[in-house]
């Protein structure tokens, strides 16, 4: 089986409920990139549960989008700037959704402060790598036949006889003017 090469996105929006159906689209389109159709439903509809969240919650409305892709699971995290937007209190509802929904989920500070929620989809290696495409296997399906009466070997002749064909009928006048003369 062939391994499956790492993938990486990263988004930065400012959250607005218009910007929530856009950013869900471009997550979705990127996942078809990678071959990860599968993964487009779930991903998108936690990408929007918290994405509303924010916009109803935050008072900062920045956010990064970042999305891993391992081969084996698909990770994607929203991290904000809002030390008054509490995952505990505020996005207590959308966690539960998002944790009954996902493989896995999270929610930590990071080095500068800021917040990150993610959550994971577990999908194979396989859906990932693309097969090496083989040559069509012959099939027991048979195509319209075209209505002949007699078939095509037999109207075609070979090109040799064909040439002693269109050779013999110039030959024949030129004996027949010999033998009037």
């Amino acid at each position: 089986m062939k391994t499956a090469v790492p993938c990486y996105y990263h988004l930065d929006v400012e959250v607005s409920p218009e910007r929530v159906g856009q950013v869900s689209r471009i997550l979705a389109a990127h996942l078809r990139y990678w071959d990860l159709e599968n993964l487009t439903d779930p991903v998108c509809r936690g990408a929007e549960m918290l994405l509303r969240a924010i916009d109803e919650h935050a008072k900062d409305k920045h956010t990064s989008i970042e999305m891993w892709w391992n081969g084996q699971h698909l990770i994607t995290a929203f991290g904000d700037d809002d030390p008054d937007l509490r995952p505990d209190q505020d996005l207590r509802a959308c966690l539960a959704d998002i944790a009954a929904m996902s493989d896995g989920w999270g929610c930590c500070a990071s080095d500068t402060g800021s917040k990150i929620i993610w959550f994971s989809q577990r999908a194979r290696a396989g859906q990932r790598v693309p097969l090496v495409p083989t040559a069509p296997a012959p099939t027991l399906r048979t195509g319209l036949q075209v209505p002949r009466e007699e078939r095509v070997a037999v109207l075609a002749a070979p090109a040799a006889a064909m040439d002693d064909a269109l050779a013999a009928p110039a030959a024949a006048p030129d004996a027949a003017l010999e033998g009037s003369r």
